[in-house]
């Protein structure tokens, strides 16, 4: 459907070029190593966090499977803009074809939304575990989990390819355009339409609610419930492990939240095009290296279970 949109839109240019963040060459270099370094730390913590769940049994529960699940989304997350991003910070005014731009903006926005969605569903799995304990594996069964990380991904999928189908039948003027960003985002995309965009502006924040405001609302319930669970916990070490499980995982959700509900939730004639793209900066790189440190300093089970991995491999090395 994205790909029939695309076709359709005789009238759009060829191509799209994005904006460098300098000319300088020193400074160029400079972001280049500075981008790639944070790129190859996001690869290895999210993949170290995935490989020690699927390697440890004593990590085969549902939020670790949902952990898991979130990494894996981090890593294609970043990969669908990063290399591009590099590629472009080296070589000034690279070309991309209207259909790549496309596919770009569809990937980004379905593992956007599903990052959100395993967000919210991860307070749902801390509500079960901290109000409900007794009746934790009764209710997290494997089958439940599953479906509610496929449903995740389907429904980001659906809402992705409906935002990008609608945006991409637009007329755009001339056949070289400059966007002002390092992706095809959607709101630097609009701003190159030269047709109506109220409709689509619409859709957009539909959209935003949809994978923005509704899961956060639900998150927010959840963690009011959670609190008051904790407060009735009569131990003080109870009480502190609670609060730290909960604490990685909220400071992730107002990270991720926060900044894309300030690029895709605030009114267009209000945005600044350097703010949204430095706002960007942060949900492409700053929440997805964030995601392995946070879970893991504060993390025993994890700790535990990478210091285990490391010491029998040097173990097995010195035999």
């Amino acid at each position: 459907m994205v790909a029939r949109s695309l076709v359709l839109n005789q009238s759009g240019p060829t191509e799209f070029v994005f904006r460098i963040f300098t000319t300088v060459p020193e400074f160029q270099a400079l972001l280049f190593l500075l981008f790639l370094l944070l790129y190859g730390m996001i690869l290895c913590g999210n993949s170290a966090i995935i490989w020690v769940v699927c390697t440890h049994s004593a990590l085969h529960t549902p939020m670790y499977f949902f952990l898991s699940n979130l990494s894996s989304v981090e890593i294609c997350y970043t990969t669908v803009v990063v290399p591009l991003m590099l590629s472009n910070i080296l070589r000034t005014q690279k070309p991309i074809p209207l259909a790549g731009c496309g596919a770009q903006m569809f990937f980004f926005l379905t593992l956007g939304g599903a990052d959100c969605f395993l967000l919210a569903i991860m307070a749902y799995d801390r509500y079960v575990a901290i109000c409900h304990p007794l009746h934790y594996t009764l209710i997290m069964t494997q089958r439940l989990c599953i479906q509610m990380v496929m449903c995740a991904m389907g429904l980001a999928l659906f809402l992705s390819l409906q935002l990008t189908s609608l945006i991409f039948t637009l007329p755009f003027c001339g056949h070289h355009q400059e966007i002002n960003h390092f992706l095809c985002d959607v709101p630097p995309v609009l701003r190159l339409a030269c047709a109506d965009i109220h409709v689509h502006q619409a859709v957009l924040y539909v959209v935003g609610i949809l994978v923005l405001t509704v899961p956060f609302i639900l998150i927010s319930v959840s963690y009011v419930f959670i609190t008051s669970a904790i407060l009735r916990i009569r131990s003080a070490e109870g009480r502190r492990r609670a609060f730290s499980t909960c604490s990685s995982h909220l400071t992730m959700v107002l990270l991720q939240y926060g900044f894309c509900g300030l690029v895709y939730l605030r009114p267009q004639s209000s945005s600044s095009v350097d703010e949204d793209r430095h706002f960007a900066l942060v949900y492409t790189f700053v929440t997805p290296l964030l995601n392995p440190f946070i879970y893991t300093l504060r993390n025993k089970d994890i700790k535990g279970a990478l210091k285990k991995a490391i010491s029998s491999k040097g173990t097995a090395e010195t035999l």
